[in-house]
């Protein structure tokens, strides 16, 4: 997986990655009250990670053009610095095996509403 998005088509010299975290940040928010509808299938003694980091990670990797559980993990350490100051990631990345279990255990209508719900509300009409 190619890691990064580096640009360097930034003709005013803007900060973006100040930028970016304050976007970032805003959308996080965002997508938690739009997901918060997805119940955790998880034992909830066995929940290392929030539920809403495991789904963010997994949507921003896939749209970076992840393809599978090791490549959201990839991208997730990766980008690790960035990550941590907008996601809470109590314990880290998860590892691609929590991506494989959560994914296989939530329900895949509830999660594409919520995700078409997160879509149109960040498409500008």
């Amino acid at each position: 997986m190619k890691s990064g998005f580096n640009s360097s088509n930034n003709p005013r010299g803007l900060c973006s990655k100040t930028l970016s975290i304050a976007n970032a940040a805003a959308l996080t928010e965002k997508m938690e009250s739009i997901f918060n509808e997805i119940k955790d299938p998880r034992i909830e003694r066995n929940r290392v990670h929030l539920l809403t980091d495991i789904l963010i990670i997994a949507i921003l990797s896939i749209i970076a053009g992840a393809k599978g559980w090791e490549d959201m993990e990839n991208y997730g350490l990766s980008k690790y610095e960035w990550l941590e100051q907008f996601l809470k990631l109590p314990e880290g990345i998860p590892c691609a095996d929590t991506f494989r279990r959560v994914f296989e255990r939530i329900n895949p209508k509830v999660f594409e509403q919520c995700f078409r719900r997160w879509v149109e509300s960040i498409v500008e009409t």
